[in-house]
């Protein structure tokens, strides 16, 4: 594998600051962070906020500190201003996996129209397709439905306009051919030319795979590519496409809450300005998008509801629950005890139609579908009857805090463990919460930072490879811990808050670079090994 890797930057770390502390400060959080930061500078050669210095483990170990490739656009995006765009970021497609299933299927399209692209010489050689599959694609692909993706792609489909019974049918019979028209000639592709390479190894993404047209031995299109988390893809040589510049350029959210506070703005408000001068839409095609995700999510959390009870795909053989969490929910009897059980079935219920390979929606991820659609469903007609126009704003505000979370650290469970996916998908459905009731860009701010803060740490385990367990049920809590999240920050002094949204995405970007590959989506820890399937 073709992959430039640069020397660690030599960081000089910071001397211990044995200065007084200024007046009216907490002298021993003022000493302590002095000492902090020296500690960090000698565990990992970087000054303390420089999170994107720190080194990251090689996908197949920790075994060599290596960075993630500098020459990717998710590396290179870590500097200047956020440019993420709405119809970008809310993707829908089969689940169970942005990263294992949405994101290959792109790829594979992607190539598709490429060999479609070749000159009739080079097409009129083409004998047959292969995909190679790398990293955690590799390792736990299988029980993503990665490779009947792929070869959805290949054959012309899109995720967003998949049949999900298309894929139910090659994981029941998979042993169909297919053709696939390139120029003149029609290639018998089947699963068998999609091929579950080395899991372990220096890639320059986690999942990283290869696309090749053939003739006999013979490579006449090749193209590497990388499934960066979110349905988001690259390749090698990937050059993003021009945009227009943003009304109000930031990276941090504090520089977000700077300008909303300068004119006077909505957390949504701002959102909604960027988005019109970076893609130059009008505000009814913005809202038009809105809606179409708005009905999606509440189409996947109405499905899912009104599922009968029964047994997902897989060797884990897991019963569903959302059905009955949900009418049994309705019979609670304290207000507060019913509205917990329904938040947590609209959840069950996104993150079973997930595991079902079901169309859902990446919010950031297909790992944490469950999470974002279960809060807007919960502020919808079925819960608290917020209007459409806030609902959208919710949507708009959420974007704000995923794009932070995909900017300034990760969205990849095979780069960062769950903690990417639904701690930032709970960090989301707090800051929705918060601008759909109306709050500063300050509360939905810290309601984001306390969802988000909560998730910390957590690895990414699922047993068998199934976006199963523990899955599912993380959904639940995570659409739980935003409302808990959006009702502490409502219940304070905004400005008392010690820990800040910022400060939480670079413990979340570190947190990943040093977590231990084994709890990064490679079933290799955790659940995945201590869960004994019968």
């Amino acid at each position: 594998m073709d992959r430039m890797i640069e020397d660690v930057d030599v960081v000089t770390v910071p001397e211990l600051d044995d200065r007084e502390p200024p007046p009216g400060s907490d002298r021993r959080a003022f000493m302590v962070r002095s000492a902090m930061a020296v500690a960090i500078g000698a565990l990992t050669g970087c000054a303390p906020r420089d999170v994107s210095q720190i080194s990251t483990p090689a996908p197949g170990g920790n075994a060599g500190l290596t960075k993630l490739d500098p020459s990717l656009d998710v590396v290179k995006k870590s500097k200047g201003p956020v440019m993420t765009l709405i119809d970008e970021f809310y993707k829908v497609g089969p689940g169970p996996s942005s990263s294992h299933t949405i994101g290959p299927m792109r790829i594979t399209y992607d190539f598709y129209q490429r060999a479609a692209k070749l000159p009739a010489e080079q097409q009129n050689q083409a004998d047959n397709l292969k995909v190679h599959l790398f990293g955690s694609l590799s390792a736990t692909g299988k029980g993503h439905g990665t490779e009947r993706a792929c070869l959805a792609g290949l054959i012309g489909m899109e995720p967003a306009t998949t049949d999900p019974a298309f894929l139910d049918g090659l994981a029941a019979n998979p042993n169909q051919t297919f053709k696939v028209k390139v120029g003149n000639k029609e290639i018998p592709v089947s699963l068998k030319d999609i091929i579950y390479d080395a899991p372990k190894g220096d890639f320059p993404h986690a999942n990283t795979m290869t696309c090749k047209l053939m003739a006999g031995d013979k490579v006449l299109l090749e193209q590497e590519y990388y499934s960066v988390g979110g349905g988001f893809i690259e390749w090698k040589g990937y050059q993003p496409p021009k945009k227009n510049p943003p009304k109000y350029p930031y990276e941090r959210i504090s520089q977000v809450i700077e300008y909303c506070k300068k004119d006077n703005l909505s957390l949504a408000q701002f959102a909604r300005a960027n988005e019109t001068a970076i893609s130059g839409k009008t505000d009814a095609e913005i809202d038009a998008f809105l809606d179409k995700i708005l009905g999606a999510m509440d189409a996947t959390v109405k499905t899912g509801l009104g599922a009968p009870t029964s047994t997902l795909p897989g060797p884990i053989k897991l019963k569903t629950k959302a059905h009955d969490v949900y009418e049994n929910a309705q019979k609670q009897e304290g207000t507060a005890r019913r509205a917990i059980g329904l938040v947590s079935a609209y959840a069950l219920a996104g993150s079973e139609e997930n595991a079902r390979g079901h169309l859902v929606i990446t919010a950031p991820t297909g790992g944490s579908a469950g999470v974002l659609p279960a809060v807007i469903y919960s502020l919808g007609p079925e819960g608290a009857k917020m209007s459409k126009d806030k609902l959208r704003d919710a949507l708009l505000a959420g974007a704000i805090v995923g794009y932070l979370c995909k900017h300034n650290a990760t969205l990849s469970a095979a780069e960062g463990g769950c903690q990417a996916e639904i701690g930032v998908a709970s960090a989301m459905g707090a800051a929705a919460i918060a601008q759909a009731y109306g709050d500063s860009p300050q509360v939905a701010a810290n309601a984001a930072e306390g969802a988000l803060e909560h998730h910390l740490g957590m690895t990414c385990d699922p047993v068998a490879g199934f976006v199963q367990i523990p899955c599912i049920e993380r959904c639940a809590f995570g659409a739980v811990k935003a409302w808990t999240g959006y009702l502490i920050a409502k219940n304070e002094v905004p400005l008392n808050r010690r820990v800040d949204f910022d400060s939480t995405v670079d413990a979340l970007a570190l947190t990943a670079k040093e977590m231990n590959s084994k709890y990064k989506e490679t079933s290799e820890g955790g659940l995945a090994v201590s869960l004994t399937l019968c």
